[in-house]
């Protein structure tokens, strides 16, 4: 048994291999379980730190009234501000398709409404009935 092994022992610790590519091995006298729970608990911590980025969605109609509209940017201005994308959907039914402009000209001004809060990752894009843009949060 070796030397590191013998003082191992006598000090009730753990004989670690830190670096076995190296030119000697490089070991550690440590408490290996106490370490991996340190591990462990320093990882839980940063998940609670954590922020899960959720993509919530805001539907619209082109001829929406300024009431409803006022309560959706509210509530898109609020999930950006808590640092959630927010997918803003205008939808169209009827005779609404054959006039696209007047809903991207409500899905423009909600993102020039709400451009101190957020950013626009793409332009509205009009995907059959719906047409779609996601803002992002500013950092």
């Amino acid at each position: 048994m070796g030397q590191a092994q013998e003082l191992a022992q006598e000090r009730n610790l753990d004989l670690v291999e830190i670096a076995p590519d190296s030119q000697p091995p490089v070991c550690k006298l440590m408490n290996y379980g106490k370490y991996r729970y340190e591990l462990q608990r320093a990882a839980r911590e940063n998940k609670k730190k954590q922020h899960n980025v959720q993509v919530k969605e805001v539907k619209f109609r082109p001829g929406i009234a300024e009431h409803d509209y006022d309560f959706k940017t509210r509530h898109a201005r609020r999930f950006l501000k808590e640092g959630n994308k927010v997918k803003l959907t205008m939808m169209f039914r009827g005779r609404q398709n054959a006039y696209p402009e007047l809903g991207r000209e409500v899905l423009d001004r909600v993102a020039e409404d709400l451009k101190d809060v957020g950013k626009a990752e793409a332009y509205p894009r009009l995907e059959g009935r719906v047409m779609s843009t996601i803002l992002a949060p500013l950092k």
